[in-house]
């Protein structure tokens, strides 16, 4: 698994995860959670993970939609 997206705006993770999904690639949202612990004001990242042999093209989609990807 690779990290495609990490971002602190839960309706990014939920677009992105929509458009992979509808790509027919499986995207995993981690830390969603997370807001509870921090309070909900929104200072932890959430991350979305891909397969590892699925991450180039996650990000040629998610960058094609005009999300800020960055590769690693």
């Amino acid at each position: 698994m690779k990290e495609v997206l990490r971002t602190n705006d839960p309706t990014v993770i939920a677009f992105a995860s929509a458009m992979l999904d509808g790509e027919g690639i499986e995207a995993i949202p981690l830390d969603v959670h997370m807001s509870a612990l921090e309070g909900s004001i929104g200072i932890l990242p959430r991350r979305l993970m891909v397969a590892s042999d699925e991450y180039a093209r996650a990000v040629r989609i998610l960058r094609d939609l005009g999300i800020d990807v960055e590769e690693t």
